[in-house]
Order: C-alpha cells, then sequence, then structure tokens
C-alpha cells in the first residue's frame, strides 16, 4: 500500500511544525546530528557501489564526493530550493 498524497503532506506539515518550536540551540545540534545522518546513508551507498572498498576506501570515496559538492556550491552551479515556506 502506498502512502497517499495528503498522508505525505501532514507529515511534512508536521516536521516543519516540529522544527520551528526548536530552539536555535537545539537546531544547531540537530544539523550536526543531520549531516551524520547523510554521512551514513553515503557511505552505505559507496559501500554497495564499491563492495571491494574497506573502510579507508569509503571514507576516502565519501570525502571526495563531499569536496565534489562543495566545489560546485562554491562555482554556483547549485543553487539550494529552500524550504516548502519558501516555494509557496
Amino acid at each position: 500500500m502506498e502512502p497517499t498524497k495528503e498522508l505525505i503532506d501532514g507529515i511534512e506539515r508536521d516536521r516543519i511544525a516540529r522544527a520551528r518550536q526548536m530552539s536555535p540551540g537545539a537546531k544547531f545540534l540537530a544539523g550536526g546530528a543531520l549531516f551524520d545522518d547523510v554521512c551514513e546513508r553515503m557511505r552505505a551507498g559507496i559501500r554497495s557501489q564499491f563492495p571491494h572498498e574497506d573502510d579507508g576506501g569509503v571514507n576516502r570515496i565519501l570525502k571526495q564526493r563531499l569536496t565534489r559538492l562543495r566545489q560546485v556550491e562554491e562555482h554556483g552551479i547549485y543553487h539550494p530550493a529552500g524550504t516548502l515556506d519558501e516555494q509557496q
């Protein structure tokens, strides 16, 4: 059973409401946790793509990819889409 658009939209509205209630300090700490979570997901993807790599190799590829993302952003090729509130 696939989730409905209404369910997905409701979950997103709840997530946004919770984020708005967070203190600036909590938001700052959540940013670090979010980055850690994303890095773990990227590592999982790298392990899937390169199953022969050890942890050192996976971290090297992760660092290369993060460096490339930063380069793209710094050269103005990447433009953040903004939040849902900014898009409406």
